[in-house]
Protein backbone atom coordinates (compact mmCIF):
# COMPACT_ATOMS: atom_id res chain seq x y z
CA UNK A 1 0.00 0.00 0.00
CA UNK A 2 1.28 3.49 -0.79
CA UNK A 3 0.17 7.02 -0.04
CA UNK A 4 -0.09 9.73 -2.66
CA UNK A 5 3.24 11.45 -3.14
CA UNK A 6 1.64 14.90 -3.16
CA UNK A 7 0.95 14.47 0.57
CA UNK A 8 4.59 14.03 1.53
CA UNK A 9 8.00 14.24 -0.07
CA UNK A 10 9.99 11.50 1.63
CA UNK A 11 13.70 11.52 0.77
CA UNK A 12 16.21 8.70 1.20
CA UNK A 13 19.54 10.48 1.71
CA UNK A 14 20.84 8.18 4.46
CA UNK A 15 19.58 5.06 2.67
CA UNK A 16 21.35 5.98 -0.56
CA UNK A 17 24.52 7.65 0.74
CA UNK A 18 25.25 5.17 3.54
CA UNK A 19 23.70 1.91 2.35
CA UNK A 20 26.53 0.03 4.09
CA UNK A 21 25.15 1.23 7.43
CA UNK A 22 21.58 0.05 7.01
CA UNK A 23 19.33 -2.77 5.89
CA UNK A 24 16.26 -2.11 3.72
CA UNK A 25 13.24 -3.18 5.73
CA UNK A 26 9.49 -2.79 6.08
CA UNK A 27 7.31 -2.14 9.11
CA UNK A 28 5.07 -4.93 10.33
CA UNK A 29 1.35 -4.62 9.70
CA UNK A 30 -0.92 -3.15 12.36
CA UNK A 31 -4.08 -5.20 12.96
CA UNK A 32 -6.23 -2.32 14.24
CA UNK A 33 -4.36 1.01 14.20
CA UNK A 34 -5.82 3.79 16.35
CA UNK A 35 -4.25 7.24 16.59
CA UNK A 36 -3.70 8.06 20.27
CA UNK A 37 -1.94 11.41 20.02
CA UNK A 38 -0.82 13.66 17.17
CA UNK A 39 1.47 16.68 17.45
CA UNK A 40 -0.41 19.06 15.15
CA UNK A 41 2.10 21.89 15.45
CA UNK A 42 5.07 19.67 14.63
CA UNK A 43 3.17 18.14 11.72
CA UNK A 44 2.57 21.61 10.28
CA UNK A 45 6.26 22.48 10.76
CA UNK A 46 7.09 19.41 8.66
CA UNK A 47 4.69 20.44 5.92
CA UNK A 48 2.25 17.65 6.78
CA UNK A 49 -1.50 18.22 7.03
CA UNK A 50 -2.67 17.15 10.52
CA UNK A 51 -6.15 16.42 9.23
CA UNK A 52 -4.75 14.09 6.58
CA UNK A 53 -2.55 12.35 9.15
CA UNK A 54 -5.74 11.40 10.98
CA UNK A 55 -7.05 9.54 7.92
CA UNK A 56 -6.33 5.85 7.26
CA UNK A 57 -3.63 6.83 4.73
CA UNK A 58 -2.05 9.25 7.18
CA UNK A 59 -2.06 6.67 9.96
CA UNK A 60 -0.47 4.27 7.46
CA UNK A 61 2.40 6.73 7.07
CA UNK A 62 2.72 7.08 10.86
CA UNK A 63 3.03 3.30 11.22
CA UNK A 64 5.17 2.75 8.11
CA UNK A 65 2.55 0.53 6.53
CA UNK A 66 1.56 2.98 3.76
CA UNK A 67 4.48 4.92 2.28
CA UNK A 68 4.92 7.04 -0.85
CA UNK A 69 6.09 5.24 -3.97
CA UNK A 70 9.88 5.19 -4.03
CA UNK A 71 10.28 5.40 -0.24
CA UNK A 72 13.28 3.46 1.07
CA UNK A 73 12.77 2.63 4.76
CA UNK A 74 15.84 1.17 6.47
CA UNK A 75 16.95 -0.20 9.80
CA UNK A 76 20.16 1.58 10.72
CA UNK A 77 23.27 -0.29 11.84
CA UNK A 78 25.43 0.88 14.73
CA UNK A 79 27.60 -0.51 17.48
CA UNK A 80 27.84 0.75 21.04
CA UNK A 81 29.17 0.51 24.54
CA UNK A 82 26.26 -0.53 26.74
CA UNK A 83 26.99 0.04 30.43
CA UNK A 84 30.65 0.09 29.47
CA UNK A 85 30.66 -3.20 27.54
CA UNK A 86 31.23 -3.08 23.79
CA UNK A 87 28.66 -4.63 21.43
CA UNK A 88 29.88 -4.63 17.83
CA UNK A 89 26.44 -5.01 16.25
CA UNK A 90 23.39 -3.31 17.73
CA UNK A 91 21.28 -1.32 15.29
CA UNK A 92 17.58 -0.56 15.01
CA UNK A 93 16.13 -3.74 16.44
CA UNK A 94 12.60 -2.33 16.63
CA UNK A 95 12.89 0.88 14.66
CA UNK A 96 12.88 2.12 11.08
CA UNK A 97 14.10 5.26 9.37
CA UNK A 98 11.30 5.97 6.90
CA UNK A 99 13.30 8.74 5.25
CA UNK A 100 13.81 12.47 5.53
CA UNK A 101 11.45 15.40 5.09
CA UNK A 102 12.27 19.09 4.58
CA UNK A 103 10.68 21.26 7.26
CA UNK A 104 9.33 24.80 7.00
CA UNK A 105 12.81 26.23 7.63
CA UNK A 106 14.38 24.14 4.87
CA UNK A 107 16.08 21.75 7.29
CA UNK A 108 16.30 18.03 6.65
CA UNK A 109 14.56 16.01 9.38
CA UNK A 110 14.40 12.25 9.90
CA UNK A 111 11.00 10.57 10.08
CA UNK A 112 11.58 7.53 12.24
CA UNK A 113 9.51 4.78 13.84
CA UNK A 114 9.91 3.00 17.14
CA UNK A 115 8.09 -0.26 17.81
CA UNK A 116 7.49 -1.09 14.14
CA UNK A 117 8.54 -4.75 14.37
CA UNK A 118 11.56 -7.03 14.33
CA UNK A 119 14.49 -6.22 12.07
CA UNK A 120 17.73 -8.14 11.41
CA UNK A 121 19.19 -6.25 14.39
CA UNK A 122 16.50 -7.36 16.83
CA UNK A 123 18.58 -10.15 18.40
CA UNK A 124 16.25 -11.72 20.98
CA UNK A 125 13.75 -8.86 21.05
CA UNK A 126 10.24 -8.88 19.63
CA UNK A 127 10.68 -5.57 17.81
CA UNK A 128 7.53 -4.15 19.36
CA UNK A 129 6.67 -1.42 21.83
CA UNK A 130 3.90 -0.90 24.34
CA UNK A 131 1.60 2.09 24.65
CA UNK A 132 3.01 3.27 28.00
CA UNK A 133 6.69 3.68 27.04
CA UNK A 134 5.81 5.31 23.72
CA UNK A 135 3.56 7.85 25.43
CA UNK A 136 6.34 8.43 27.97
CA UNK A 137 8.74 9.36 25.17
CA UNK A 138 6.11 11.63 23.67
CA UNK A 139 5.43 13.63 26.82
CA UNK A 140 9.04 13.83 28.01
CA UNK A 141 10.55 14.74 24.63
CA UNK A 142 7.94 17.44 24.05
CA UNK A 143 8.56 18.80 27.55
CA UNK A 144 12.29 18.93 26.81
CA UNK A 145 11.58 20.82 23.60
CA UNK A 146 9.43 23.31 25.51
CA UNK A 147 12.31 23.79 27.96
CA UNK A 148 14.57 24.73 25.03
CA UNK A 149 16.73 21.60 25.31
CA UNK A 150 17.81 20.01 21.99
CA UNK A 151 15.87 16.80 21.50
CA UNK A 152 14.26 14.42 19.10
CA UNK A 153 10.58 15.28 18.77
CA UNK A 154 7.45 13.15 18.93
CA UNK A 155 5.01 13.42 16.05
CA UNK A 156 2.49 10.72 16.96
CA UNK A 157 1.72 7.56 18.88
CA UNK A 158 -0.52 4.98 17.21
CA UNK A 159 -1.95 1.96 19.04
CA UNK A 160 -1.42 -1.05 16.79
CA UNK A 161 -4.20 -3.33 18.01
CA UNK A 162 -1.54 -5.95 18.82
CA UNK A 163 -0.76 -7.14 22.35
CA UNK A 164 2.86 -6.99 23.50
CA UNK A 165 4.20 -9.41 26.08
CA UNK A 166 6.33 -7.87 28.81
CA UNK A 167 5.75 -8.89 32.44
CA UNK A 168 2.14 -8.99 31.30
CA UNK A 169 0.26 -8.53 28.03
CA UNK A 170 0.12 -4.84 27.15
CA UNK A 171 -1.42 -2.87 24.28
CA UNK A 172 1.13 -2.27 21.53
CA UNK A 173 2.01 1.05 19.89
CA UNK A 174 4.28 2.72 17.37
CA UNK A 175 5.94 6.08 18.06
CA UNK A 176 6.70 8.34 15.09
CA UNK A 177 9.57 10.63 15.99
CA UNK A 178 11.51 13.37 14.27
CA UNK A 179 15.20 14.23 14.56
CA UNK A 180 17.90 16.23 12.83
CA UNK A 181 19.28 12.76 12.21
CA UNK A 182 19.78 9.48 14.04
CA UNK A 183 23.57 9.46 13.65
CA UNK A 184 25.14 8.33 16.90
CA UNK A 185 28.56 7.75 18.39
CA UNK A 186 27.71 4.08 17.82
CA UNK A 187 27.31 4.75 14.08
CA UNK A 188 30.97 5.78 13.95
CA UNK A 189 32.03 2.86 16.12
CA UNK A 190 30.33 0.48 13.69
CA UNK A 191 31.89 2.10 10.61
CA UNK A 192 35.35 2.16 12.20
CA UNK A 193 35.09 -1.50 13.17
CA UNK A 194 34.60 -2.51 9.53
CA UNK A 195 38.13 -1.29 8.77
CA UNK A 196 36.71 0.44 5.68
CA UNK A 197 38.25 3.89 5.79
CA UNK A 198 36.23 5.03 2.78
CA UNK A 199 32.99 4.15 4.60
CA UNK A 200 34.12 5.98 7.74
CA UNK A 201 35.02 9.01 5.62
CA UNK A 202 31.62 8.99 3.90
CA UNK A 203 29.89 8.80 7.27
CA UNK A 204 31.95 11.66 8.70
CA UNK A 205 31.38 13.83 5.63
CA UNK A 206 27.66 13.06 5.77
CA UNK A 207 27.61 14.18 9.42
CA UNK A 208 29.51 17.37 8.59
CA UNK A 209 27.15 18.27 5.76
CA UNK A 210 24.07 17.55 7.84
CA UNK A 211 25.01 18.93 11.25
CA UNK A 212 28.27 20.82 11.39
CA UNK A 213 28.94 22.35 7.96
CA UNK A 214 31.42 24.84 9.40
CA UNK A 215 33.81 21.91 9.89
CA UNK A 216 34.08 21.38 6.14
CA UNK A 217 36.33 24.41 5.71
CA UNK A 218 38.70 23.54 8.55
CA UNK A 219 42.29 22.46 7.96
CA UNK A 220 41.37 19.13 9.59
CA UNK A 221 37.63 18.79 8.90
CA UNK A 222 37.16 15.52 10.75
CA UNK A 223 38.90 16.86 13.84
CA UNK A 224 36.69 19.94 13.53
CA UNK A 225 33.69 17.58 13.39
CA UNK A 226 34.80 16.04 16.66
CA UNK A 227 35.28 19.50 18.18
CA UNK A 228 31.74 20.42 17.17
CA UNK A 229 30.26 17.26 18.72
CA UNK A 230 32.22 17.87 21.94
CA UNK A 231 30.80 21.39 22.15
CA UNK A 232 27.26 20.27 21.37
CA UNK A 233 27.31 17.55 24.01
CA UNK A 234 28.87 19.80 26.65
CA UNK A 235 26.02 22.26 26.14
CA UNK A 236 23.38 19.53 26.06
CA UNK A 237 24.42 17.75 29.24
CA UNK A 238 24.73 21.05 31.11
CA UNK A 239 21.13 21.77 30.10
CA UNK A 240 20.05 18.33 31.35
CA UNK A 241 21.74 18.94 34.66
CA UNK A 242 20.21 22.38 35.10
CA UNK A 243 16.63 21.05 34.89
CA UNK A 244 17.31 17.80 36.77
CA UNK A 245 16.86 15.46 33.82
CA UNK A 246 18.22 11.93 34.23
CA UNK A 247 18.62 10.15 30.89
CA UNK A 248 19.08 6.75 32.46
CA UNK A 249 20.84 4.87 29.66
CA UNK A 250 23.73 6.92 28.26
CA UNK A 251 25.21 4.17 26.13
CA UNK A 252 27.29 5.33 23.17
CA UNK A 253 24.49 4.29 20.82
CA UNK A 254 22.27 6.80 22.62
CA UNK A 255 24.52 9.84 22.07
CA UNK A 256 23.81 11.80 18.92
CA UNK A 257 26.26 13.60 16.68
CA UNK A 258 23.79 16.48 16.38
CA UNK A 259 23.68 17.15 20.12
CA UNK A 260 20.00 16.19 20.47
CA UNK A 261 18.63 14.13 23.34
CA UNK A 262 17.57 10.72 22.06
CA UNK A 263 16.02 7.46 23.26
CA UNK A 264 13.82 8.28 26.22
CA UNK A 265 13.78 4.89 27.87
CA UNK A 266 14.22 4.81 31.65
CA UNK A 267 14.40 8.61 31.86
CA UNK A 268 13.01 10.74 34.68
CA UNK A 269 13.30 14.13 36.35
CA UNK A 270 14.78 14.62 39.79
CA UNK A 271 12.42 14.84 42.71
CA UNK A 272 14.61 15.47 45.76
CA UNK A 273 18.03 16.79 44.76
CA UNK A 274 20.66 14.07 45.08
CA UNK A 275 23.57 13.61 42.63
CA UNK A 276 23.52 9.83 43.26
CA UNK A 277 19.94 9.51 42.00
CA UNK A 278 19.34 6.49 39.73
CA UNK A 279 15.91 5.62 38.39
CA UNK A 280 16.66 2.92 35.82
CA UNK A 281 15.86 -0.58 37.04
CA UNK A 282 18.86 -2.03 35.16
CA UNK A 283 21.48 0.50 36.33
CA UNK A 284 22.55 -1.52 39.35
CA UNK A 285 25.88 0.27 39.90
CA UNK A 286 24.71 3.83 39.28
CA UNK A 287 26.80 4.28 36.14
CA UNK A 288 24.21 6.63 34.68
CA UNK A 289 23.20 8.45 37.85
CA UNK A 290 22.27 12.11 37.63
CA UNK A 291 25.64 13.29 38.92
CA UNK A 292 27.64 10.98 36.65
CA UNK A 293 26.14 12.29 33.41
CA UNK A 294 28.93 14.77 32.55
CA UNK A 295 31.59 12.12 33.24
CA UNK A 296 29.80 9.56 31.08
CA UNK A 297 29.37 12.08 28.27
CA UNK A 298 33.12 12.69 28.25
CA UNK A 299 33.76 8.92 28.25
CA UNK A 300 31.41 8.46 25.30
CA UNK A 301 33.15 11.25 23.41
CA UNK A 302 36.46 9.48 23.95
CA UNK A 303 34.95 6.48 22.15
CA UNK A 304 33.97 8.75 19.26
CA UNK A 305 37.52 10.08 19.15
CA UNK A 306 38.85 6.52 18.91
CA UNK A 307 36.59 5.81 15.96
CA UNK A 308 37.68 8.99 14.17
CA UNK A 309 41.43 8.52 14.66
CA UNK A 310 42.11 7.22 11.11
CA UNK A 311 40.56 10.39 9.70
CA UNK A 312 42.25 12.85 12.07
CA UNK A 313 45.80 12.07 10.98
CA UNK A 314 47.58 9.29 9.11
CA UNK A 315 50.12 9.10 11.92
CA UNK A 316 48.28 7.37 14.76
CA UNK A 317 50.37 8.93 17.52
CA UNK A 318 49.71 12.38 16.12
CA UNK A 319 46.00 11.54 15.71
CA UNK A 320 45.80 10.48 19.36
CA UNK A 321 47.60 13.64 20.46
CA UNK A 322 45.16 15.84 18.53
CA UNK A 323 42.11 13.92 19.71
CA UNK A 324 43.16 14.08 23.36
CA UNK A 325 43.71 17.81 23.03
CA UNK A 326 40.25 18.27 21.52
CA UNK A 327 38.59 16.07 24.12
CA UNK A 328 40.24 18.22 26.77
CA UNK A 329 37.88 21.02 25.76
CA UNK A 330 34.86 19.15 27.09
CA UNK A 331 35.36 19.87 30.78
CA UNK A 332 35.88 23.63 30.49
CA UNK A 333 33.05 23.91 27.96
CA UNK A 334 30.71 21.90 30.17
CA UNK A 335 31.75 23.88 33.26
CA UNK A 336 31.16 27.18 31.48
CA UNK A 337 27.72 26.07 30.26
CA UNK A 338 26.76 24.69 33.67
CA UNK A 339 27.99 27.79 35.49
CA UNK A 340 26.13 30.09 33.11
CA UNK A 341 22.93 28.09 33.57
CA UNK A 342 23.19 28.13 37.35
CA UNK A 343 23.97 31.85 37.48
CA UNK A 344 20.80 32.45 35.50
CA UNK A 345 18.76 30.06 37.64
CA UNK A 346 19.83 32.04 40.71
CA UNK A 347 19.29 35.40 39.02
CA UNK A 348 22.86 36.49 39.71
CA UNK A 349 23.98 39.78 38.17
CA UNK A 350 26.33 39.65 35.19
CA UNK A 351 29.15 41.48 36.93
CA UNK A 352 29.29 39.23 39.97
CA UNK A 353 32.71 37.73 40.63
CA UNK A 354 32.93 34.15 39.36
CA UNK A 355 34.34 32.86 42.64
CA UNK A 356 31.41 34.32 44.58
CA UNK A 357 28.92 32.86 42.12
CA UNK A 358 30.56 29.42 42.23
CA UNK A 359 30.54 29.40 46.03
CA UNK A 360 26.86 30.33 46.15
CA UNK A 361 25.94 27.58 43.68
CA UNK A 362 28.05 24.92 45.37
CA UNK A 363 26.80 25.74 48.85
CA UNK A 364 23.15 25.78 47.74
CA UNK A 365 23.45 22.32 46.19
CA UNK A 366 25.01 20.94 49.38
CA UNK A 367 22.14 22.38 51.40
CA UNK A 368 19.57 21.07 48.93
CA UNK A 369 21.04 17.57 49.03
CA UNK A 370 21.26 17.56 52.80
CA UNK A 371 17.60 18.55 53.15
CA UNK A 372 16.38 16.52 50.14
CA UNK A 373 14.81 19.62 48.61
CA UNK A 374 12.65 19.20 45.53
CA UNK A 375 14.83 20.31 42.62
CA UNK A 376 12.19 21.98 40.47
CA UNK A 377 10.33 23.76 43.29
CA UNK A 378 13.49 25.19 44.81
CA UNK A 379 14.30 27.82 42.21
CA UNK A 380 10.76 29.18 41.89
CA UNK A 381 10.68 29.42 45.70
CA UNK A 382 13.97 31.32 45.65
CA UNK A 383 12.50 33.78 43.14
CA UNK A 384 9.62 34.36 45.56
CA UNK A 385 12.19 34.93 48.32
CA UNK A 386 13.95 37.51 46.15
CA UNK A 387 10.57 39.31 45.88
CA UNK A 388 10.35 39.53 49.66
CA UNK A 389 8.65 36.30 50.75
CA UNK A 390 11.37 35.21 53.15
CA UNK A 391 9.73 31.90 54.04
CA UNK A 392 9.06 30.72 50.47
CA UNK A 393 12.38 28.90 50.16
CA UNK A 394 13.40 28.78 53.82
CA UNK A 395 10.62 26.34 54.60
CA UNK A 396 12.09 23.78 52.19
CA UNK A 397 15.26 23.28 54.26
CA UNK A 398 16.10 21.58 57.51
CA UNK A 399 19.32 23.50 58.28
CA UNK A 400 17.72 26.88 58.91
CA UNK A 401 20.82 28.59 60.29
CA UNK A 402 22.92 27.56 57.30
CA UNK A 403 20.24 28.44 54.77
CA UNK A 404 19.67 31.82 56.43
CA UNK A 405 23.37 32.56 56.12
CA UNK A 406 23.38 31.47 52.48
CA UNK A 407 20.23 33.47 51.70
CA UNK A 408 21.65 36.65 53.20
CA UNK A 409 24.74 36.44 51.01
CA UNK A 410 22.67 35.53 47.93
CA UNK A 411 20.16 38.35 48.44
CA UNK A 412 23.05 40.78 48.89
CA UNK A 413 24.02 40.17 45.24
CA UNK A 414 20.67 41.61 44.08
CA UNK A 415 19.18 38.58 42.30
CA UNK A 416 16.65 39.25 39.54
CA UNK A 417 13.50 37.19 40.24
CA UNK A 418 11.97 37.94 36.83
CA UNK A 419 15.05 36.55 35.11
CA UNK A 420 14.81 33.49 37.36
CA UNK A 421 11.20 32.86 36.40
CA UNK A 422 12.11 32.97 32.73
CA UNK A 423 14.48 29.99 33.06
CA UNK A 424 13.17 28.00 36.03
CA UNK A 425 10.16 25.88 35.08
CA UNK A 426 7.05 25.63 37.19
CA UNK A 427 6.23 22.35 35.49
CA UNK A 428 8.30 19.37 34.40
CA UNK A 429 6.97 15.84 33.75
CA UNK A 430 6.96 14.88 37.40
CA UNK A 431 7.38 11.17 37.80
CA UNK A 432 4.20 10.50 39.77
CA UNK A 433 2.15 12.47 37.24
CA UNK A 434 3.72 10.66 34.31
CA UNK A 435 2.90 7.29 35.86
CA UNK A 436 -0.64 8.39 36.67
CA UNK A 437 -1.17 9.56 33.07
CA UNK A 438 0.32 6.43 31.53
CA UNK A 439 -1.71 4.09 33.75
CA UNK A 440 -4.88 5.88 32.72
CA UNK A 441 -3.93 5.84 29.03
CA UNK A 442 -3.20 2.11 29.05
CA UNK A 443 -6.63 1.63 30.63
CA UNK A 444 -8.20 3.62 27.80
CA UNK A 445 -8.47 7.12 29.32
CA UNK A 446 -6.22 9.62 27.51
CA UNK A 447 -7.54 12.62 29.46
CA UNK A 448 -4.79 12.73 32.13
CA UNK A 449 -2.11 12.28 29.46
CA UNK A 450 -3.48 15.10 27.33
CA UNK A 451 -3.67 17.41 30.35
CA UNK A 452 -0.09 16.56 31.33
CA UNK A 453 1.17 17.30 27.81
CA UNK A 454 -0.64 20.63 27.87
CA UNK A 455 0.93 21.56 31.21
CA UNK A 456 4.53 20.55 30.54
CA UNK A 457 4.64 22.16 27.10
CA UNK A 458 4.05 25.53 28.82
CA UNK A 459 6.64 24.95 31.52
CA UNK A 460 7.15 28.53 32.72
CA UNK A 461 3.48 29.48 32.94
CA UNK A 462 1.71 29.57 36.30
CA UNK A 463 -1.98 28.80 35.78
CA UNK A 464 -4.74 28.67 38.40
CA UNK A 465 -5.99 25.19 39.09
CA UNK A 466 -2.75 23.44 38.16
CA UNK A 467 -1.15 23.52 41.59
CA UNK A 468 -0.90 19.73 41.84
CA UNK A 469 1.20 19.69 38.64
CA UNK A 470 3.78 21.92 40.34
CA UNK A 471 3.87 20.02 43.62
CA UNK A 472 6.45 17.38 44.58
CA UNK A 473 5.50 13.73 44.67
CA UNK A 474 3.35 12.73 47.65
CA UNK A 475 5.10 10.86 50.43
CA UNK A 476 3.33 7.62 49.57
CA UNK A 477 4.68 7.63 45.98
CA UNK A 478 7.73 5.79 47.29
CA UNK A 479 11.03 5.01 45.56
CA UNK A 480 10.68 5.48 41.82
CA UNK A 481 11.98 3.00 39.25
CA UNK A 482 11.87 3.25 35.46
CA UNK A 483 12.13 0.60 32.77
CA UNK A 484 13.39 0.49 29.18
CA UNK A 485 10.14 -0.83 27.75
CA UNK A 486 11.71 -3.72 25.84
Amino acid sequence: MSVTSDRIALHGHFASELADLSVPWQAEGTPDPQLLVLNDRLAADLGLDPDWLRTPDGIGLLTGTALPDGATPVAQAYAGHQFGGYSPRLGDGRALLLGEVVDADGRLRDLHLKGSGRTPFARGGDGLAAVGPMLREYVVSEAMHALGIPTTRSLAVVATGRRVRRDELLPGAVLTRVASSHLRVGSFQYAAATGDRALLTRLADHAIARHHPQAAGAARPHLALFDAVVAAQASLVAAWMSVGFVHGVMNTDNMTISGETIDYGPCAFLDAFDPATVYSSIDHDGRYSYGNQPVVAEWNLARLAEALLPLIDDDQDRAVELAVESLGAFRPQYSAAWSAAMRTKLGLPAGLDDAVATTLVDELLVLAERSQVDHTSLYRALAASARGDADAARGLFLDLRDVDDWSARWLATGPDPDAMDRVNPVHVPRNHLVEEALDAAVAGDLGPFERLVDVVTSPYETRPGLERYAAPAPDDFGRYRTFCGT
